[in-house]
């Protein structure tokens, strides 16, 4: 990125001959110059300049979404960034003295225009401090007029009142340097009267545009342009109504055709528009929010799907976080096992030596498994890699259910040495994809096994329990409608259950145990389905069973 920028100033310096320049060193003091003088002026040449410069600005919608001006924080987080970036004293000074830069008329490639009026107030300030000096040293130096006083008191008076005029031009100036915009921006929203005043939005949109103009004569003051690029995330995670707010501070900086903006909208269209649908501020303007949001985005664009080289790098960077804290873990335990193993053999019975000892086995074991259930992740030649989300949330939630898992099974003594890390793995992957599915099929073989089950039930596939109840699944769709949306793909789990991976009841049986990433109180719920199913086709029968006998 860095050469490519440097490439487009060198391309920029052939056709203009004129270098960018930052407000550094000597150029921070002809920025307050020329703050103070001249009024910028958009050119051509400045139009057809090729280098850009980008800001980034990173906001965190859930680090403001308890607050009920969610917006509020979008647009200070803008005024605290651009003055960090550029500095809080050019900004004071534009706010005082600067000027918005106008366009040029005709051909004319003048970008800077004197401010005769700045001009004349700063000089006539000046002269008049001068006079005033002039005259008030004369008196005191000058032997044959030092006894009068009138000419004492005359150029006190006029350095006097020109050194005010003076200290009156830099009072704002010091005010916006304590006071910045957030702070203004702030302390407006906090006022409950001010904020359902009509002017108050009117007020917020002049503070935006007295930051866009400045952002323009910076622009035109480094000959290069500039765009404040901002990334909103975790906007998804916030309560609709501050979900409106902010796409609603979007328009509005984005409101001016010019504006130097460019938001990048992070998040998942579905739950966005859901928020907005359910909004109340957005009846009638809203009610399908796919149409509204395809008014406010410009350009939409959908991650595509993941490779494999990607998806396997992103595996093997969950898995080096997992393996550094279990290395330090492990570490810790074989220097406290032996700190301890010393200890107790000058003072502890053989017996809780051989207890320490174990467990310090049972810890290597399951470290042993971990990583061999991480390698069957992200091994190319094993299947279990496609049945893995692309999303790097989930990954990380696999990753790290996995050791807890296995760490939990090698606890038992008859199953230390009976896991098989694969199997493992595929289960934590099952019950990450398909937790409705498989709640299902658990229910099923739960109920099946307490109404004594056929000999042979538990050598069963669960691919096979699966679809002898499937219909049942089906029809109560329209009560599970939300826990069937956390499902993944069907066709994967068929071919999950049916051919890679094909758990018998008894394997679920005993990993269920373990299983620490499924939410259980979907299985109660769907018992409570079947249950309820039970009785009504009981009752029917029952009356059938009266009526004949009548």
């Amino acid at each position: 990125m860095h050469k490519e920028s440097v490439r487009r100033e060198e391309s920029e310096f052939q056709r203009s001959h004129q270098r960018p320049r930052r407000p550094e060193g000597w150029n921070y003091l002809t920025l307050l110059w020329y703050l103070v003088f001249y009024q910028p002026v958009i050119t051509e040449v400045h139009l057809r300049r090729k280098n850009i410069d980008f800001i980034f600005i990173r906001f965190s919608a859930w680090q403001y979404a308890g607050s009920d001006k969610l917006w509020a924080g979008l647009v200070t987080t803008l005024c605290e960034h651009i003055r960090h970036y550029f500095g809080p004293l050019p900004l004071s000074f534009y706010h005082v003295v600067g000027s918005r830069p106008k366009f040029a008329s005709g051909f004319s490639q003048r970008e800077w225009r004197v401010k005769k009026k700045a001009c004349f107030t700063a000089g006539g300030l000046g002269f008049a401090l001068l006079a005033g000096t002039g005259l008030a040293t004369t008196a005191l130096l000058v032997p044959e007029i030092r006894d009068g006083s009138v000419l004492k008191i005359l150029g006190s008076s006029i350095a006097a009142v020109s050194g005010s005029g003076v200290l009156l031009g830099l009072a704002p100036v010091i005010k916006h340097l304590i006071i910045s915009q957030k702070k203004k921006i702030e302390n407006m929203t906090s006022d409950e009267k001010f904020t359902s005043h009509l002017g108050f939005m009117c007020a917020v949109k002049r503070e935006i545009e007295i930051l866009t103009s400045f952002v323009y004569y910076m622009e035109i003051f480094e000959r290069r342009r500039l765009r404040i690029v901002f990334e909103v995330t975790s906007l998804d995670m916030c309560y609709p109504e501050r979900v409106v707010g902010v796409l609603n501070a979007i328009n509005t900086l984005l409101s001016d055709t010019n504006a130097p903006f460019i938001f990048i909208l992070v998040v998942d269209p579905c739950v966005i528009v859901s928020c907005l649908e359910q909004a109340g501020c957005m009846k009638g303007m809203a009610d399908n929010g796919y149409v509204y949001l395809n008014r406010t985005v410009t350009l939409p664009f959908s991650i595509p799907e993941i490779g494999v080289r990607s998806k396997m790098r992103f595996l093997h960077e969950a898995f080096q976080s997992r393996e550094d804290l279990m290395y330090q873990i492990i570490t810790k335990n074989m220097e406290h096992s032996a700190q301890k193993g010393k200890q107790l053999k000058t003072a502890q019975p053989e017996m809780e030596t051989s207890v320490e000892v174990d467990q310090h086995q049972i810890d290597a074991q399951a470290v042993q498994y971990i990583h061999e259930a991480f390698h069957c992740l992200h091994n190319e030649y094993d299947c279990l890699y496609k049945y893995i989300p692309d999303s790097i949330v989930q990954m990380r939630r696999i990753v790290n259910t996995i050791p807890i898992t296995i760490r939990l099974m090698t606890q038992q003594h008859l199953l230390r040495y009976a896991v098989c890390p694969r199997s493992v793995a595929g289960w934590v992957v099952l019950a990450n994809q398909w937790p409705c599915r498989l709640s299902w099929i658990l229910q099923c073989m739960e109920d099946r096994l307490q109404s004594r089950p056929t000999c042979g039930y538990e050598k069963e596939s669960l691919w096979h329990v699966f679809v002898e109840n499937c219909k049942d699944l089906f029809a109560k769709k329209k009560e599970l409608q939300n826990i069937l949306a956390l499902d993944g793909d069907p066709e994967l789990f068929a071919k999950f259950l049916s051919c890679d991976f094909p758990f018998t009841v008894q394997d679920g049986g005993n990993l269920l145990k373990y299983t620490v990433n499924l939410d259980h109180s979907i299985r109660h719920r769907m018992g409570q389905l079947r249950s309820l199913a039970s009785l009504e086709k009981d009752y029917s029968k029952d009356e059938a069973h009266s009526g004949r006998m009548v």
